[in-house]
């Protein structure tokens, strides 16, 4: 066993380092950038939205219907892997997840819009173990719309 490289901190400095740059770094403040504050959704709203933005990438998506739609994806996930071991091949669910990720996409990007982060942050989640913590207490973050009136003062002066 040798002691540790260059390389190997390198990695160590990757894997940890770069996420917590885009952690730690606070939110733009003042009001929210990217439009007003969304609504709170039934399960039925949420899934219709879901579909019916289905590339849109810009506005903002409430906790409910974020978490809601998630719910949907996973049971139709469920189903179709089931689905897929009676037929015994992986035709279907291959198809949904095709059709999903588009639109999985579009509405995670439009959830940090909403706590007033870029959705370009999604990326972080190819750096584990900082960047899916992150994202998932993120996600959890209630709406993002605290400007209170000296900031939006101070905007205006």
């Amino acid at each position: 066993m040798g002691s540790f490289s260059i390389w190997h901190w390198l990695i160590v400095l990757v894997l940890i380092g770069l996420p917590l740059v885009f952690v730690l770094r606070a939110a733009p403040a003042g009001a929210n950038r990217f439009g007003e504050m969304p609504p709170p959704m039934n399960f039925s709203e949420a899934v219709s939205s879901f579909f019916r933005n289905y590339v849109n990438f810009s506005g903002r998506a409430s906790r409910s219907e974020f978490w809601y739609s998630y719910l949907f994806i996973f049971a139709v996930g469920v189903i179709v892997v089931i689905a897929d071991a009676i037929v015994k091949n992986e035709i279907v669910s291959s198809i949904w997840n095709l059709a999903a990720l588009l639109p999985t996409l579009a509405m995670t990007t439009r959830r940090l819009h909403d706590i007033n982060r870029s959705g370009w942050h999604q990326l972080l989640a190819g750096l584990f173990p900082i960047g899916p913590i992150a994202l998932i207490v993120w996600y959890c973050k209630k709406s993002d719309d605290t400007a209170t009136l000296s900031e939006l003062e101070s905007v205006f002066k």
